[in-house]
């Protein structure tokens, strides 16, 4: 039996999203004004041809092409395929991807895949007192260490851990249980981030990124989950973390400026400019398919990343006209596409949905316009694309299996947690 999304108080249809909604009277006529404009267009056109063709003389001029005006894609989605996608998803987590004895999900990866599955079941209108909600519950609860941590015991992924269960636990923290163990938590992670503490300065290029606990080296994906933990249980705007791991954010992109004067950023190509790379540590790191380095020395921009860092820069407090924002939409304006993850192929793919979804949500626009003028719904495309990718059994999974894509739980919590920014407003 399907999850019921309408018995827990998620009502999708025809609601009003802001900047994403139209009234349904506007709507209609907004249309009949549409039709009657094209049909006096149509006929006019017809006229002056059948006018020339009885013409005899040799200077007749022919009609100019009318061309009727561009129509703007509706910026609805079918909120009944929308409905049904999220129930079946919902369901194959509680029926068939949840231990019944402990609660996890993948226990192998430690607390991350549990505590994704949980935000992405609360965030789709399952109660946070649901019996299997407070069995995960517990299970994540079982990974706070002494340091505020919560973390597998040897994990390398900390920073990770921490930041994905610090915004489980918020978003069910509904009565302040959670209180002390998000504080400590948000500490922890404050801590381990690359900064003077860890012996850096403003001009290391470690300085303000995460990395995944180990202290190898900081990352855009970590940078980007540890703002996403500071941004949901601890708005904070501008403070020194959030300053310190924009500096890292900003040496990730492939953009020169008073921001990134890295050796890739100054040769980057057209095509590239604006993107984001993985890390901006030594020479920098690109996970792009085939060549991520170009001939001059560059390296290639790709969109999970360039959605990441997209998403930490709104974060963050940066506006639209900031030239960090606006390089990053005109790239994703050049490789607007939802077949693949533009760059990497189909390797990750669906955490690149689940970036996309944030990132585009954090914006505030239903419509993304390309580099030819196009304007696409990225709400209606995204649900197109979750939905006819959905398994018979309501998962997901990634052929490509890449960055634990090949575990079903992991890949749809990332498609539920997507799926939840479709039914928002726009921040």
């Amino acid at each position: 039996m399907e999850f019921d999304l309408r018995k827990n108080d998620v009502h999708c249809s025809d609601r009003n999203y802001g900047n994403f909604g139209f009234s349904t009277a506007f709507r209609f006529a907004t249309l009949s004004v549409a039709i009657v404009f094209t049909a006096t267009v149509l006929t006019a056109a017809a006229s002056a041809q059948t006018h020339l063709k009885d013409s005899n003389s040799a200077t007749a001029v022919k009609p100019a092409v009318v061309k009727p005006a561009a129509v703007e894609p509706s910026v609805e989605i079918d909120n009944a395929r929308y409905r049904q996608t999220v129930s079946r998803g919902v369901t194959f987590l509680f029926e068939k991807g949840q231990d019944t004895q402990d609660g996890s999900f993948s226990k192998q990866l430690g607390p991350a895949v549990t505590a994704m599955c949980v935000s992405a079941l609360l965030k789709n209108g399952v109660p946070v007192n649901h019996e299997k909600v407070q069995l995960a519950l517990k299970y994540v609860e079982g990974f706070v260490r002494p340091n505020g941590g919560i973390y597998a015991p040897d994990s390398n992924l900390r920073n990770y851990e921490t930041s994905v269960s610090v915004m489980c636990l918020h978003q069910a923290n509904n009565d302040g249980r959670y209180d002390q163990t998000i504080e400590n938590a948000i500490a922890y992670v404050k801590g381990i981030q690359w900064d003077e503490g860890e012996g850096h300065l403003t001009s290391s290029r470690h300085y303000g990124g995460q990395g995944y606990g180990k202290h190898k080296r900081p990352d855009a994906s970590n940078t980007s989950f540890f703002l996403d933990a500071l941004k949901e249980a601890q708005p904070e705007g501008n403070s020194k973390a959030i300053r310190n791991a924009v500096v890292f954010m900003s040496r990730c992109q492939n953009l020169p400026s008073q921001y990134n004067d890295a050796q890739f950023a100054r040769v980057v190509g057209d095509d590239d400019l604006g993107g984001m790379v993985y890390s901006a540590v030594g020479t920098g790191e690109s996970k792009a398919e085939n060549k991520p380095d170009t001939p001059v020395g560059g390296l290639r921009s790709y969109a999970s990343m360039t959605y990441a860092g997209l998403k930490s820069f709104l974060y963050a407090g940066l506006d639209k006209e900031d030239i960090r924002v606006k390089a990053a939409m005109d790239w994703i304006g050049r490789h607007y596409d939802l077949s693949s993850n533009p760059g990497v192929g189909q390797q990750g793919l669906f955490y690149y949905y689940h970036v996309f979804a944030k990132a585009l949500h954090a914006y505030g626009q239903p419509l993304v316009v390309d580099s030819d003028g196009t304007s696409h719904n990225w709400r209606a495309d995204l649900l197109e694309q979750l939905s006819d990718k959905q398994q018979a059994d309501g998962s997901w999974i990634n052929p490509a299996d890449r960055w634990y894509e090949g575990d079903p739980n992991l890949v749809t919590s990332y498609s539920l947690l997507a799926l939840s920014y479709l039914d928002e407003e726009p921040e």
